[in-house]
């Protein structure tokens, strides 16, 4: 297994991914606007993606994203999609996208990573088995723009 940094290079064995990763979110597939977002993403400097291969075959992705704690005043990353198509889960692909986006993280001296799953997400024992640990001292909120 080799784990990619992803360039617009990358984005055809990307797309597919991504597209999945929405798919399993309940979202309709969009080849041609995941090509765009994640093409946009690349070309701002805005995010920065790892994508496992076996060869030629893509198997999972991870997309970190960039903020900052105001209270700290450090940079940090959000751990926002981590995907792994039905094929290899259970192999450890997971474990490897984590395990290069803390060292990602390490390597460029920001504060850490957050990431948010849902409560029955089973891939919460990985998370912790890799040192993240849950919050139990803050609310998360999220405001809904009603367009």
């Amino acid at each position: 297994m080799q784990i990619v940094r992803v360039s617009q290079k990358e984005l055809p064995d990307l797309v597919p991914l991504f597209d999945g990763y929405r798919v399993f979110y309940n979202q309709n597939s969009d080849l041609e606007a995941a090509e765009k977002f994640l093409s946009s993403r690349l070309n701002k400097n805005e995010s920065i993606i790892f994508m496992a291969k076996v060869g030629a075959k893509a198997m999972g992705f991870t997309q970190l994203y960039f903020t900052f704690s105001s209270v700290s005043m450090e940079p940090f990353l959000i751990l926002n999609d981590l995907y792994v198509t039905p094929d290899f889960r259970g192999l450890g692909v997971g474990e490897k996208l984590l395990t290069i986006a803390k060292s990602f993280c390490s390597n460029n001296g920001y504060k850490g990573l957050a990431l948010e799953t849902a409560v029955d997400n089973p891939a919460q024992y990985l998370y912790e088995k890799l040192g993240w640990k849950k919050d139990t001292d803050f609310f998360h909120y999220f405001w809904k723009n009603p367009k």
